[in-house]
Order: structure tokens, then sequence, then C-alpha cells
């Protein structure tokens, strides 16, 4: 740019050669632009920030010095201003991003000015730029870190916060690609966050896994890492538009070496060092995301799955099932439920650390036996649950006998070759169910049922077995309501002396009255508090209410000798109940013999330490022991002859034909003549004839109970009959 020097008014004014010195000499940049956009002034400051000479600008057009982005747009830009004198940088001060003549990023003040000149009215454009790129590279650094420690402190999601931490980079550094990197717990790297990574080039980087070597060299200095992320890909991340990186990894607070801060250009041509700073600038607060990410996971584990297999505890599969019922469109699956069988005797024979060790077995042999797709779960105990994504119940079954096929190879536990037997129950949605609840209930019904009838197979969830869990939910919370509510009573049936036509007892029989479901059989809900866990609590209130009763009949005037309660197994496996009893009978100062204790063929059966010790503490009170429903079940005559028994009764199922068939006749003429050998009282149930009673007697029974007397009673009612029907003795 040239000027004639004229006086201003005198010889110490202003003159154009004065003005020109000063921009000359200024110690910002100065560019002005023609009418053409080509450069005619460029001083020596200019120089230094470009890189270029003065010679190597002037008369070119401007677009040279402008941003890359906007090269191919900037002469519009400008014409635009020239004819409407609208423009957003025109007259305003701003920080810009440029590339020198090395290809570096600079950042620089800019303030656009605008003049019209000379008879021709020519508008020239001086852009004054001011160097600020190290100031502006801590300023941004520090706001990132500030912008990334408030989205933590405001829960933000750590994935969101690693997406603001590689866009805030990529425009600190324009044409660049910035990936946080995670170092896994089997040192493989996982990419927290690369949205603009080519998607080759992330599945490379997510295939390597980092040798101690590497880890070891890493640790000594930690932009040795880039030779990984980089120089070992460098011919792919050419062929995808990427030509250099300057990475870091990420050590955390006790040393371990967590990730990796990777900054990828498109730029052909070689950038200074700049960038390497901005990414070690960024490795403190990358740290700190990282750490919070792994916080995070670890609450994520502990809260949706199982500590010891690793699969989805019960509460997170509920969730996937949900998510899987609220897809769209004409979706199916299965759900299966699986038990190990036995699975108590394992724990209780080599103890609960090699129990575990056996369900982590039985887990990993779940897993490679599933398809990758299929979602795992260990819903609690034994007890593990399977759902099979896209499936029918043809699927479901082949799949459940490969499951059993697959299971046949034993496992070896502590040097033991344990042979595995599952229960599986199947439920399908949509057939089964419309929501999670009850895929899982009617699954878990059609499980019990397996247990019951097939061990080792699996049952397919019917009609039968729906009703029953419905039957189940809905008698469980009237059960409990009915407990809470105190809406439970005793019934009870005589039981006379056949010899002499006296009163030897009474059966308690729990009844249920409930004031929406109305009259509940026990054949309904004993076997639902079963289920439930609520059995336990029944028999304990009958324990307390029957023992009482036999006060309040005192009073009255009626002497029962003694009253018999029902208990479940479940009672039996408690050591307290002894203790249970002797004080019920403290409490009400009633004789121990005036007590029977009921039990079934499954407490036999469940012949272990607990329960023989229970029942010898039992008997040694005084309490008497009856062994209910006897021949029904696998009554074994050793088993009988251990057991502290005082009574055996004989199941109404063999009376029901006794007068006419010669096998009953057989039977029941054995368990009596058994009875008596070993000075147990025999009392039959279900006699309802004279001459059920007359044979009974011929066989020499001892007391006989049923219809033929009464059929259970409320107290009340039992104190009438007895007063008007026996002959009491006082």
């Amino acid at each position: 740019m040239t000027a004639d020097a004229k006086p201003a008014g005198n010889d110490g004014g202003m003159t154009a050669v004065v003005s020109l010195e000063l921009l000359e000499q200024a110690t910002d940049g100065i560019v002005v632009i023609n009418e053409r956009n080509e450069v005619v002034f460029f001083n020596p400051a200019a120089e230094k920030l470009w890189g270029f000479t003065e010679s190597e600008v002037l008369g070119h057009n401007v677009s040279r010095l402008v941003p890359s982005i906007y090269r191919g747009d900037h002469d519009s830009y400008i014409d635009k201003n020239r004819k409407t004198g609208v423009g957003r940088i025109v007259g305003t001060s701003r920080e810009v991003t440029f590339e020198n003549k090395a290809g570096d990023y600079i950042s620089g003040e800019m303030s656009i000015s605008t003049a019209v000149l000379g008879p021709e009215k020519k508008r020239f454009y001086m852009a004054v730029m001011k160097g600020v790129t190290e100031e502006s590279h801590r300023r941004k650094l520090h706001d990132l870190q500030n912008a990334v420690f408030e989205a933590i402190s405001n829960d933000m999601l750590i994935q969101d916060v690693a997406d603001l931490v590689c866009r805030e980079v990529e425009s600190f550094v324009p044409n660049t690609v910035a990936v946080l990197l995670l170092l896994d717990e089997n040192n493989r790297l996982r990419i927290l966050s690369g949205p603009g990574l080519p998607r080759h080039y992330a599945s490379a980087l997510e295939n390597v896994v980092l040798s101690d070597a590497d880890l070891a060299a890493v640790t000594n200095d930690l932009t040795a890492i880039g030779s990984i992320v980089w120089d070992s890909y460098s011919s792919l991340g050419i062929s995808l538009g990427l030509h250099d990186c300057w990475a870091s990894a990420i050590r955390s607070r006790n040393g371990r070496i967590s990730g990796i801060f990777a900054l990828y250009s498109r730029n052909q041509y070689k950038l200074s060092d700049w960038p390497r700073k901005i990414v070690a600038g960024c490795v403190s607060f990358c740290s700190v995301v990282i750490e919070n990410y792994e916080a995070q996971q670890h609450i994520s584990q502990l809260a949706n799955y199982d500590s010891l297999t690793g699969f989805l505890n019960r509460s997170a599969i509920h969730k996937v099932i949900k998510s899987m019922i609220d897809l769209p469109g004409d979706n199916s699956f299965s759900i299966f439920m699986i038990d190990i069988d036995r699975f108590r005797d394992i724990n209780d024979t080599l103890g609960h650390m090699n129990g575990d060790a056996f369900l982590r077995a039985i887990a990993d042999r779940l897993k490679s036996l599933s398809q990758s797709n299929y979602i795992l779960s260990r819903s609690g105990g034994d007890e593990f649950v399977i759902v099979m994504p896209d499936s029918n119940e043809a699927c479901a079954v082949s799949f459940a006998r490969s499951l059993i096929k697959g299971m046949q190879e034993p496992v070896e536990i502590a040097g033991n070759l344990l042979v595995v037997s599952l229960g599986i129950g199947i439920s399908i949605f949509p057939e089964n169910g419309p929501d999670g609840q009850s895929l899982l209930s009617h699954a878990e019904s059609a499980m019990r049922r397996c247990k019951k009838e097939a061990r080792g197979s699996f049952c397919v969830s019917s009609t039968a077995d729906n009703r029953a869990a419905q039957d189940r939910l809905l008698l469980g919370s009237a059960l409990r309501d009915s407990l809470a509510r105190g809406l439970l009573n005793l019934h009870y049936q005589p039981q006379v002396d056949i010899r002499t036509g006296r009163l030897y007892g009474a059966e308690a029989l729990s009844r249920c009255n409930h004031p929406t479901l109305g009259n509940i059989y026990p054949s309904r809900f004993i076997a639902v508090a079963e289920d439930t866990g609520q059995i336990e609590t029944i028999g304990t209130w009958s324990l307390e209410e029957a023992v009482g009763q036999l006060v309040k009949w005192d009073g009255a005037g009626l002497h029962v000798p003694a009253v018999s309660v029902n208990l479940s197994a479940a009672h039996f496996r408690n050591r307290d109940l002894p203790a249970l009893i002797e004080r019920i009978l403290r409490e009400h100062d009633i004789q121990p013999q005036r007590l029977t204790v009921e039990i079934t063929e499954s407490v036999m059966m469940g012949e272990n330490e607990d329960t023989m010790t229970g029942l010898a503490a039992i008997h040694n009170l005084g309490v008497g022991l009856s062994m209910d429903d006897f021949g029904t079940g696998y009554s074994s005559l050793s088993r009988l002859t251990r057991l502290p028994l005082t009574e055996i009764k004989i199941d109404r199922s063999f009376i029901m034909n006794l007068e006419h068939d010669a096998n009953a006749q057989a039977v029941t003429t054995a368990v009596i003549g058994i009875g008596n050998r070993l000075k147990m009282t025999v009392v039959t149930e279900g006699v309802e004839t004279e001459s059920q009673l007359e044979l009974l007697e011929g066989l020499n029974c001892d007391v006989a109970q049923g219809y033929l007397f009464a059929r259970p009673m409320t107290p009340d009612d039992m104190l009438a009959w007895a007063r008007q029907k026996m002959k009491i003795t006082q």
C-alpha cells in the first residue's frame, strides 16, 4: 500500500507517511484489502502471526488468511457487506482460530473496520488481529474443566460429560476428532466417547488389549500410548481421512492406567505441538470423568447384578422383561424358571463356600448353553431365569431339552463329581400373561409342578398353572390379611375311644372365613400358606389357640383329654419349636400329655439331625407325637421304629372301602397290628358308618374319628355336642 506524504496542516502534523509507518510498526497484525478482496497491506506483526512474508500475500486474495472452513464462501460474505452494509463481523471484535502457513492453529482477537476512500469511492477493509493462542488455550481448558466438574456435580450422565469433553476439544482444534477411551479390567480398550471417529477405526481400537509390557511403558511415559492408538493403525487411519494423532494415557489416583485421551487430525499437513498441549491439559479432568464412570458402573453393578454369578438380579430382570413387553409389534419371548434339584444337600454336605462355587459353575454352564442374545438372571438362592427373545413354545421346548442334556456332564467341586438335575418351568409371552409378574409366576408354577411330577425335566405353563398362580397370589394376600385381622379360627373334630365310647380327644383344624372370599377350605389355603411362607405362623397360632381352648373347656366343665395340632415340616426344621411348645403349655398351665403334635410323612422322609433332635425334645416334654395319614406316602417301618411316636393315624382313604375291599382290610389290619406291637395308639380317620366302626373294633383299633360321630365344630358346638352325646369322664 503506498501513499504520497502530504502536510496535514503544519510540519509537525500527521502525514500519510507517518500513518503508514504507525501501521507498519503496530504490535498487532494488520491486514488491509481492496475492492477486489486482494491484500494491499500486511505488516510485520501479521507476518509473524500467519507465517507468510509480505511478498507471499500482497496482491493475493485474502481467503488464504481466513479459517479454512470459511475460505470457499469468504468472497460472498464480503460482497454482501459491500452491497448492503450489513454484516455480523464488520464493526465487532471476536476471537477466531485460523491456520498459519505451517498448518498450526492460531487463536486471535480480531476486529474489522471498513472505509470508502478516494475519488472513486472504493471500499477498503482493515482487520486488526491480536494473537492470544496460549492465553486462549489456557482459558478454554479452564472453562472446560469447570464445565465438566459442574456437569458431574449436577449428576449429568457420564456418557454425556464425555461427549461434552470431546465436542469442546474438537472446537479448540478445528478439523480434528477427539476420543476418550477406557481400559477395562481385562486391559481391553473401550470407547467411552468419540462420535466423530470412523466406525472401522473405532472397531480396530476396541480390539486392542494392552500387554503387561505396554502398561509398563505407558506408566513411565503417558505419551507412549500414541504408538498403540496411532502408529499401529496409521495406514487404516490415513485411508479413513485421519493423518495425525496426539494421545496421552490417563492415570487414576491409585496409579493405575484407566484410560486414554486422543485427538486425531484430518489435516494433511503437520501441526505444531500445541494440540499435544491441549491433550495434556485435558488428562486431569478426563481422569475424573473415568473415575465417576467407574463409580457409576460399580453402583449399577451392585444394583442390577448378582455378585456371585455376574448375572442380572431379580429387580433387573423384571425391568428387562417389562422393556421387552413394551416393544412395538407382535413380539414374543419365553421365560425359563430354573431350579437346581437338592441343592440344599450340596450346601449341607460340602459347605456354603463350595455351594457358591457350585452355583458359579452352574451359571457358567447355563451361559455356555445360551446364545449371546439370551438374558440370564439369578433370581435368588438356587433359582435362575433365562429370557429367550423371539421364540415360541416349540423353540422354548427345544432349548429346555438342550439345557437338560447340557447339564448331564458332572460338575467337579472340591474333588467331588456332582451330577446336576434341573427343574425347568416355561412361560410364553403373550400366551401366559400380559406382564412380567404373571409370566414369572406362571413359569415358577410350571417349575414347581415339574419338580413334583418329574424331577430333572421341564414343564410348559398350562391353564391350570395359571389358575394356580392366580389362586396363590389371591389366597396368599387374603391369608395374610386374615392372620393380621384375626379371621382364622379352629374347628374341632372329636376322637372317640372305640372300646369305651368315651371322648379320647379332639383334632384342631384350621378354618378361614374371609370377608370377601368367604369360607376358604384348608385344602386350598394350607398349600398356599406353605408356598408363601406363612405356614409356620399359622402353626404357632394354632398351638396357642388349641391349648388355650383346653383351658376354656375345662372352665366350662368339659374335660377334653387331649387336643391334636397339625404342624408342617417347616416347623420341625426350627430348633426353637420345643421351647415354643414348652412356653405355651407353661403359660396356660396345661399338662404336656394333653397336647399331641401331628407330623406328616414328609417330616419322616426329611430325617435330618435337627428334625430328630426336635422330635426327641418334644417327646421328652411329655407331649404326644402322632404320624398323620400313615400309609399314604413313603412310610418306612425302619424309620417308624426310630421316631419317638405315641400315635399313628390311618388315612381315610383306607376306610372308605373297608367293608368291601379285601386289600383295604388287609392294609388296615397290618397297620393296626404294627401300632399295637409298637405300643402306639392307632387312630382311624374318616369313619362314617356303624359297620366300619364294628370292623375296626374287631381289629383292635384304639380310636375312631369321623362323621359317624361329628363333623368338625366350633368350640361352643363341641361343648354342646359333648354334653348331649358322650359319656363324660370327670
